[in-house]
């Protein structure tokens, strides 16, 4: 139940979303612990710049379908609409959480306070516009009362247009960004599929889950993938050599590691990515083969919706990125961040035909030339990026941008896996396989803690909307130099502990998703090579955590639990857990015994910087 605004007093809410700023309305009932939907009218929607439009909304329980139809007599081209608003029923002091446009961004805090999780914004980041005085969030919200159900609300859809939340402690608004396509009078124009529920947040998101997945189906994927990836060991300056020689201490440690993943590196320019640079004699096909005959799948890493001003696909085809006002190709720090190296980057423009056709060619050689079916693509948010003109001028970047996707995975197969990174969430359902869903690993404890805290409520995504990517796991330390999504040089002389490491193998493990190592296989001890033989093969399956502050979460299999234990602080600290069941527990890393655990609460007890992970068998008691 929530409360009665400004009262502390629980009730059965009836939502009355009201006609303001040429809105329309529905009324909404909740019921039982469930949000069920019923259309109560239309209404003429205020002028817009001299236009009238209609918003139908048709409610089936929690879902929504939403379109617009223009009313006036000529053609119209709407930018942001305001599709639903209602009264805030929460107060402000009610926690939030809200997806962001990008994979970099999450927001937290509470109705009255809405900030960013992460470093890098959508707005701070990519210069996304914010509108004055109001709290924003992307693609969906959630309000989490401290002694009632969540309410969920979020974009079931998002095929065509970017949803956004705007509210404060007066009002939500639930808004559409149509980017000025042109809608002809008379026109219906489908908008996309809304839902919305009250319960337990974890149930809620099963349930937002599969909303999406009548809109947006999975991709199939026949495996979770796991493997090595190039880049926080040798970053931009990797060579074949340095493959060869982690291909052999692969097999000399008996990982059972499936991909080598070059990371970035090898291409002579940024959006030249079948030209390769002097490291790479005789070309990536010849070390892709190679990899295969060792055993091993290669994988790729591409950036295929940018270039920069020296390659040749920009130096021989600027038509084919996206335009100022002028008709000239738009370097994006005009407007947006313009690239963390050899930048500034332009634009390729998906609705391009031309375009699309070299994203498919580029692909299909990869794959038919290189033996490459899996693919990492970096820097996706360039190509859903909203501004510039594009060829195809009514055509939204979420459109531009699933265009030149669906040209991918033509080219690399839809057996292939394409992992998306610093990719556009939404606009990314249903055409990759995997999903980065956290900024950039490196080697220090602040990052695990804060990878940990925006990987864990994304985990409800894993193996619903894709394959969850947590970033690489670390287990040594190490001495170099790496680069931040934000382009900055980072210098690491790490001094973790085991325990800090365990931490972030901990993370890993409680994400249920891809397990990539980045360290330097060739240097490993046995104790590295046997904490990552445990997080191998991948479970599959992320853990569910029990309160916002994510410190107790349980991965539930076929006949055990793995319970995991996080302590994000500094110093000693107790956690009281629940055992549900009579369970025999071991310790996850040493399978070491820990005796017969009773049902009931207990206290486990962890040192700062540490995360424990035990194992409860219940088949074996």
């Amino acid at each position: 139940m929530m409360k009665t605004p400004g009262s502390g007093v629980p009730w059965s809410i009836s939502y009355f979303l009201t006609v303001r700023n040429s809105v329309v309305i529905c009324r909404h009932f909740i019921t039982n612990g469930e949000l069920n939907m019923g259309f109560e009218g239309e209404k003429i929607l205020r002028p817009v710049c001299g236009q009238e439009y209609r918003i139908t909304a048709e409610w089936e329980g929690r879902n929504c379908r939403l379109s617009l139809v223009n009313m006036s007599d000529r053609a119209v081209r709407p930018g942001k609409i305001t599709v639903l608003e209602m009264d805030m029923p929460f107060p402000a002091d009610t926690p939030v959480y809200g997806e962001g446009y990008n994979k970099l961004c999450q927001y937290g805090g509470t109705v009255g306070n809405v900030k960013p999780m992460s470093y890098f914004g959508d707005s701070a980041h990519y210069r996304l516009p914010v509108p004055e005085g109001l709290g924003q969030v992307y693609n969906m919200v959630r309000f989490d009362p401290e002694d009632g159900d969540s309410l969920l609300m979020g974009f079931a859809s998002c095929s065509r247009f970017s949803g956004e939340f705007w509210f404060d402690e007066t009002d939500l608004k639930v808004v559409l960004n149509l980017e000025g396509i042109e809608i002809l009078s008379g026109e219906t124009v489908e908008l996309e599929a809304f839902f919305a529920a009250e319960g337990s947040a974890h149930e809620l998101e099963a349930l937002f889950a599969a909303a999406i997945g009548e809109n947006h189906p999975m991709l199939s994927s026949e495996e979770i993938p796991t493997g090595w990836c190039s880049w926080l060991v040798y970053g931009p300056n990797v060579t074949a050599g340095n493959i060869y020689d982690t291909l052999d201490a692969i097999k000399d440690r008996g990982l059972n590691l499936k991909y080598i993943q070059l990371d970035d590196g090898y291409q002579s320019h940024m959006g030249d990515w079948l030209s390769t640079t002097e490291a790479f004699e005789g070309g990536i096909e010849k070390l892709c083969l190679a990899i295969k005959e060792q055993g091993f799948e290669p994988a790729i890493w591409a950036a295929p919706f940018i270039a920069e001003e020296e390659s040749e696909v920009f130096r021989t085809h600027p038509d084919w990125f996206v335009k100022d006002e002028e008709g000239k190709p738009l370097a994006s720090n005009r407007v947006s961040f313009g690239g963390w190296r050899c930048g500034p980057w332009y634009m390729l423009d998906g609705t391009h035909p031309d375009a699309r056709a070299h994203l498919t060619r580029v692909f299909r050689t990869m794959r038919e030339k290189w033996k490459v079916k899996y693919f990492k693509l970096d820097a996706n948010m360039w190509g859903a990026l909203p501004f510039g003109v594009r060829f195809d001028r009514n055509k939204t970047c979420v459109e531009a941008y699933r265009m030149g996707m669906k040209a991918i995975l033509e080219g690399a197969g839809y057996d292939s896996f394409l992992l998306g990174c610093n990719a556009p969430m939404w606009p990314s359902l249903g055409v990759v396989h995997g999903m980065r869903i956290t900024n950039d690993n490196s080697r220090s404890f602040e990052t695990f803690a804060r990878l940990a805290k925006e990987c864990f409520p994304r985990n409800w995504q894993n193996n619903r909307l894709w394959i969850n990517d947590p970033d690489t796991v670390l287990l040594r330390n190490d001495d170099l130099t790496v680069l931040d999504p934000g382009g900055e040089q980072q210098r690491v002389d790490s001094r973790l502990t085991r325990e800090e490491f365990l931490f972030n193998a901990a993370y890993t493990l409680a994400s249920g998703g891809m397990v990539l190592s980045s360290d330097n296989i060739g240097e490993f001890t046995e104790q590295n090579a046997a904490d990552l033989r445990k997080l191998l093969p991948p479970r599959g399956t992320a853990a569910v955590f029990e309160s916002a502050d994510y410190s107790v979460g349980r991965i539930c299999l076929d006949g055990e639990t793995i319970l995991c234990v996080f302590n994000y602080d500094d110093f000693e600290k107790d956690f009281e857990v629940e055992i549900r069941e009579r369970a025999e527990a071991a310790d996850f890393w040493t399978e070491q015994s820990m005796g017969v655990w009773e049902a009931g609460v207990r206290r486990l007890r962890l040192t700062g910087h540490s995360a424990e992970v035990i194992r409860l068998y219940v088949n074996k008691m």
